[in-house]
This record gives C-alpha cells, structure tokens and sequence, in this order.
C-alpha cells in the first residue's frame, strides 16, 4: 500500500514557517553586515522578532509572517516605529506580498537565505533613545551569550 503524500511530506505548520523565515531573514541581514538578535522588547512592551544593528549604528527592526492569517490578525506592527530607523517585513516565497503595505521594507526568506525586496523607509531614530536601544541590544546579546558559555548562571 502506498502511503499518500500528504502523509509522507506534510505542509510545514505555521512554526516551521516562522523559524524558516526567521533564519534565511537573518541570514540575509549577516551577510548584508548586521548584527542581529531576534525576541527583543522594547520599552513599549513590543518584542521585535528580529533586531538588526548596521555596523553605521541603524537599526532596523524586522517583523516575521508566517502567513496571511498571521498578518491579518497583528495590529502591532506599526508600534516599532519608534524603535528602528527602518522597519521591516519578512515572509516565506509563497507569501502574498501585495497585501503589505508598500511604505515598509520587506525580506523574501526560506530556511537558506533571503533576498531584499524592497529596502526600508528611513526615518532616523533620537539620539537618545538610539544609544538605549543600542545599550539594550548589547546586553540582550552578551546576556545570551553568557547563558551558551556558562549555562549554570
């Protein structure tokens, strides 16, 4: 008997999407020249899914959708604004771009590697609460890293 291939090669559930896009997004942006650190609250209460700090000291923050419904259902995207000098989506390749709004960035993605689509408005963060974000987004870093090398802490 043979098996249906809907039982061999099920279609990836919405985390898989999101981890897929998550790690081609980050991909993209590494090898672009960024740092980055992906689950990063803001003073607003809002975590961004991925931070990226350019080596000029630009952030940008990039939201991931794992598909329509996703979308659709998140109202909050417009509140990281405040927090990026750019902001962007990031989607799987069978994600409808059109119904994103054209005045942010967007990442094509999968789990190998992205490709820009569309680069980010830009609309400069305040000094001072680019030097918080930053601070914060060094500590968030080393405090992961603290935690692989002595997981014990």
């Amino acid at each position: 008997m043979r098996l249906p291939d809907s039982v061999l090669n099920p279609p990836p559930t919405r985390p898989d999407i999101t981890r897929s896009v998550c790690r081609g997004a980050g991909r993209h942006l590494r090898e672009r020249g960024y740092a980055i650190v992906k689950e990063m609250t803001f003073a607003n209460g809002r975590r961004g899914d991925i931070v990226a700090l350019a080596p000029s000291g630009e952030l940008l923050v990039v939201e991931v959708k794992s598909g329509i419904e996703d979308y659709r259902v998140d109202g909050k995207w417009p509140d990281y604004r405040d927090y990026c000098d750019g902001f962007l989506f990031a989607v799987a390749p069978e994600f409808p771009q059109e119904i994103l709004p054209e005045d942010v960035g967007l990442i094509v993605a999968d789990a190998y590697g992205g490709a820009l689509i569309r680069e980010a408005p830009r609309h400069p963060l305040a000094p001072a609460r680019r030097k918080a974000l930053t601070i914060a987004f060094a500590k968030l870093a080393a405090g992961r890293l603290a935690l692989i090398e002595d997981p014990g802490v």
